[in-house]
């Protein structure tokens, strides 16, 4: 059985190009597994209200991004944490820092 992924290179493109398109800015902060590295999104709008989305498997088979974690002031420092221990526990995963509007609606494009 083949898998009709993207590899993660291309589909990191592709998110930042879909941002910039927008008006927004991308940047890779932490650069994984070039074909099939975990794709965590940073989304932040005019650099507020970070959100880390990750693909999650669905019932019916899909993969769709998600919020797993959210900053407020009163968690960064826990917020920060975690994105390190993940980005160190597993030298596989790309982040990336999407600065966009309306990042739910550029990341539903992205489910699988």
């Amino acid at each position: 059985m083949s898998d009709a992924r993207l590899p993660a290179h291309l589909e990191v493109a592709a998110l930042i190009r879909a941002a910039e398109a927008c008006g927004g800015f991308g940047t890779v902060l932490n650069k994984g597994e070039r074909d099939s590295g975990v794709i965590l999104i940073l989304t932040i709008e005019r650099g507020l209200n970070p959100r880390l989305w990750e693909r999650m498997p669905r019932l019916d088979g899909r993969r769709v991004f998600e919020v797993v974690r959210e900053q407020s002031s009163e968690n960064s420092k826990e917020f920060q944490e975690y994105l390190a221990r993940r980005t160190n526990r597993d030298r596989d995963i790309w982040l990336i820092e999407l600065d966009i509007p309306n990042a739910e609606r550029l990341i539903a494009e992205f489910a699988c």
